[in-house]
């Protein structure tokens, strides 16, 4: 049976204390990324009913820092589930407790391989998108699927027909 993307939400808050930031008093991008790991390997591993493992973490970026004392919030849903593997889109919003307002700070995609009880590849549950959103990222999953196996060798551009309607329109 289908699962919806809500079945794996996960909200991971944290606070950015001394040792997380750098020498201009901001959150430092390898610990935000070690992070939204952890949020996203939670959300795949909710939707797989499995153990996963990182295969891939693309268009990372970082809009606005995120400062010393400020509360850290992470969102990872999986968008799409292929054979084994599963996209996990993240938001992430700072928030600074004090002048009470949030703002977002970054978004990205990982992508997880679940995995059997020996370690290899398992099939994932499949997703059935729900929400307008949901929809839009489910239908660019499979784009983004192509220009990483494109871009690690394991799929030739030609052979990536979604991508190429997607770019003739």
């Amino acid at each position: 049976m289908a699962k919806k993307p809500a079945d794996s939400l996960i909200v991971m808050t944290e606070l950015v204390l001394p040792n997380d930031t750098n020498v201009y008093g901001n959150l430092m991008g390898g610990r935000l990324m070690y992070w939204m790991d952890i949020a996203a390997a939670l959300s795949a591993q909710k939707h797989a009913h499995a153990a996963v493992v990182t295969a891939s973490v693309d268009n990372l970026s970082f809009e606005n820092s995120i400062k010393l004392g400020n509360a850290v919030h992470i969102e990872a849903r999986v968008t799409r589930a292929f054979n084994s593997s599963m996209e996990v889109f993240l938001k992430v919003w700072g928030e600074d407790l004090v002048k009470q307002y949030k703002y977002q700070s970054n978004t990205a995609y990982y992508t997880f391989v679940a995995l059997d009880e020996n370690g290899r590849p398992t099939p994932a549950q499949p997703l059935e998108p729900e929400t307008d959103e949901d929809k839009v990222l489910y239908n660019g999953a499979l784009r983004r699927r192509q220009v990483r196996l494109i871009l690690g060798g394991k799929m030739q551009p030609g052979d990536a027909k979604e991508l190429i309607e997607f770019f003739q329109k």
